[in-house]
């Protein structure tokens, strides 16, 4: 039996007022290629050696096998601040993280530290000769929902307040490649976006980018907090601007510098 799901109310806040939304809760899937019968038994011990060497940065608790589950959320390893699966929802099997705890920084920073734990568990299914070598990402897509509807009700509101900072965070992701960016209007549904390289890239590329724009990032940090302020040098930006992407359309951009 389908069950309906109502949308929210959006009448009590003006989300198209609104210059900024905090992203919380962010969940990445990085998509895998050559899925067809790809048996995802030897997963189960995998993860289950994962939470033994506790080999990632949240604390790891335990295996949850939902295969059963027509397009469902495949095998999940469980962890307190996060949880990682291969996931098969809609039927597109990748490699899932979902962030459960908050995340301080900037929305460019917590979009990082997701998509980072997602490549980097991506990268480690990669390289562990129990799974023969059948778990690769496909080189181009990596789809990023916001589990949380009160902070980001998927509405064209919020996709036009978030569409400045998904398009900087596929620049530095891409390394100013080319890439489309798409997202489903269905309000019924969370806010969840797909990123699409124009060219295959590898995760240990991805991963590469990353870490060089957090090392750039934070060597500007360092120089900007030694020099002196001048109030009166300081550039303001506008306060509105209108988007340059369609959104629902799913048009390629040339990522912005």
């Amino acid at each position: 039996m389908k069950t309906k799901t109502k949308s929210l109310p959006l009448t009590d806040v003006h989300y198209s007022d609104l210059h900024y939304l905090e992203l919380q809760h962010i969940n990445v899937k990085v998509l895998l290629k050559d899925t067809q019968g790809l048996d995802l038994d030897p997963v189960v011990a995998v993860f289950h050696s994962w939470i033994q060497d506790q080999v990632c940065d949240e604390l790891l608790l335990d295996v949850a096998d939902y295969r059963h589950v027509h397009g469902g959320p495949g095998v999940i390893l469980i962890g307190h601040q996060a949880d990682y699966s291969i996931d098969n929802t809609d039927d597109r099997l990748g490699v899932r993280y979902n962030r459960k705890d908050v995340v301080e920084g900037s929305n460019s920073e917590r979009l990082r530290q997701s998509v980072l734990a997602a490549l980097s568990a991506c990268s480690r299914l990669q390289e562990d000769t129990r799974l023969d070598g059948k778990f690769h990402f496909n080189g181009q897509d990596i789809e990023i929902t916001i589990n949380d509807r009160l902070l980001a009700p998927n509405s064209e509101a919020t996709r036009q307040t978030l569409n400045a900072d998904f398009q900087a965070f596929s620049s530095m992701l891409f390394a100013g490649g080319e890439y489309s960016l798409s997202a489903n209007p269905d309000p019924r549904r969370l806010l969840s976006v797909s990123l699409r390289a124009s060219r295959p890239f590898t995760v240990k590329e991805l991963l590469e980018n990353l870490q060089f724009n957090q090392s750039h990032a934070l060597q500007n940090d360092a120089l900007e907090s030694a020099a002196p302020q001048n109030e009166a040098l300081r550039k303001v930006g506008p306060t509105h601007a209108n988007p340059d992407y369609n959104w629902d359309e799913g048009q390629r951009i040339r990522a912005a510098h």
